[in-house]
């Protein structure tokens, strides 16, 4: 069966790295290490929340596909629901795209597909960068990466420091795989192809769930799905001493998931991916909402 490791991916490695920045990290004044999005502190009772991440190895996939636009929109929305995590409101986003040889029209297609998303947020694509480098890229391909920045009230602001023992977990579908996994998926792509659209569907953007679920309940944490799957994004909103036990029969997998199953072992497949949870907040109850687990 496949794997991340011997698809060329360590998680073990990525979580040691992790450990190693921590210090590094702490030592600007800087804390909260870990979480989905970084706090600064304004010092009016405000603070500015920030993500940054890069969308791997999708591109590899999508361009072929003529799915490039798609992967700007994961771009964007991957960063605004890593700062939707905090309670804040996206204020603006930058880019970021290199590649041995830039071609304009690719260029032109992820930055198109990121605005699209930041339309939709209300969240302003202020600037960016674009780099050639050869030799550090491969001939064709090419990286996207963005920031953004978010505002959030003292008030209004989601940490996870209220999660206690009988809280449940609601579960926000997802389009697919969304943007990680897929040093994996082009592992099984190589065995088996796949033509479902839910294997390069953009990541859902979740902004607009986090506000209607704010309206009508608690929200004690949030957490969004992405490297290290379900189980593995919740514990970084959960405090020590507690545990998510997920019910994985609460939800139907879509389709492509199904087709990974053929190739990747179960442990597996819920230590990488969504398996159809893009997001999840955890709540005292959740009438009428998807429950997918609880804290126990």
């Amino acid at each position: 069966m496949a794997s991340y490791e011997a698809a060329g991916v360590s998680l073990a490695a990525a979580g040691a790295v992790v450990e190693r920045l921590r210090a590094a990290v702490e030592s600007t004044g800087a804390s909260g290490f870990g979480a989905f999005a970084g706090l600064y502190p304004l010092g009016d009772d405000r603070f500015l929340a920030a993500s940054l991440d890069s969308i791997g190895t999708k591109p590899m996939v999508a361009r072929g596909r003529g799915a490039l636009r798609a992967c700007g929109a994961d771009m964007a929305a991957h960063c605004i629901n890593d700062v939707a995590t905090t309670g804040a409101a996206p204020l603006f986003l930058l880019d970021y795209v290199a590649a041995n040889r830039l071609d304009l029209e690719q260029v032109a297609e992820l930055v198109e597909g990121a605005a699209e998303v930041c339309r939709a947020a209300g969240c302003a694509l202020v600037g960016g960068e674009t780099a050639e480098m050869p030799g550090v890229y491969r001939e064709g391909e090419l990286d996207f990466a963005a920031c953004c920045v978010g505002l959030v009230g003292r008030d209004e602001l989601i940490d996870g420091s209220r999660v206690e023992a009988g809280d449940v977990v609601v579960g926000f579908p997802s389009a697919g795989v969304h943007a990680n996994g897929f040093s994996l998926v082009r592992h099984v792509l190589a065995a088996e192809d796949y033509a479902g659209d839910d294997l390069l569907a953009p990541t859902r953007l979740y902004l607009d769930d986090v506000r209607a679920l704010r309206r009508n309940m608690d929200v004690r944490a949030l957490a969004h799905v992405t490297g290290g799957g379900i189980e593995g994004n919740l514990s970084r909103v959960v405090p020590d001493g507690l545990r998510v036990a997920i019910d994985w029969d609460a939800w139907e997998r879509p389709p492509v998931f199904r087709w990974l199953a053929r190739h990747v072992e179960e442990d597996e497949l819920r230590r990488v991916f969504n398996l159809g949870i893009g997001y999840c907040a955890v709540v005292p109850e959740a009438a009428g909402r998807k429950v997918i687990g609880r804290i126990e």
